[in-house]
């Protein structure tokens, strides 16, 4: 892994990656509760497309979507972003994350787009934006991260 890119030459095609993801079996809880479901991978950008269910139990007494979810779901969405562009060899534990809330979120169908801005030697940083089905921007995030190889 370069300093600039994680994984030079990807093991297998964004298509191919992408079906890995959606027909698996065996998600973290997490992601399940959040609806998680991968609609876009683009390896060589480091960039990611994910769709979630916001679900009336994430939201507050005022119908909207509780900040803890929604920072859930950007960092679920960073997370998977780093680890796609390590090769699928490592994990993302996150150090730091700050979160701009810029509009409500509202139960339905919520689109999610990660990357990774920068692969260090030890360290990752990494940028998630949030929508809703309109498409206007409902929070922002960025992340410090730490990858991890997986164990084999």
């Amino acid at each position: 892994m370069t300093e600039q890119t994680a994984s030079a030459t990807p093991p297998v095609s964004d298509e191919a990656l992408l079906a890995r993801f959606q027909n698996s079996r065996s998600q973290p809880p997490g992601s399940v509760t959040l609806g998680f479901h991968m609609l876009k991978v683009d390896q060589a950008n480091m960039t990611i497309e994910v769709e979630f269910t916001g679900r009336p139990e994430f939201c507050n007494p005022r119908g909207m979507i509780q900040g803890g979810f929604v920072c859930a779901m950007l960092d679920e969405t960073m997370s998977v972003a780093g680890v796609i562009a390590s090769g699928m060899t490592a994990f993302m534990p996150t150090l730091e994350m700050k979160t701009s809330f810029l509009r409500s979120a509202y139960p339905g169908k919520l689109r999610c787009v990660g990357r990774v801005v920068k692969w260090g030697r030890a360290i990752a940083f990494t940028s998630g934006e949030l929508y809703d089905p309109e498409g206007r921007l409902l929070a922002t995030a960025t992340a410090t991260a730490m990858p991890t190889p997986f164990k084999k």
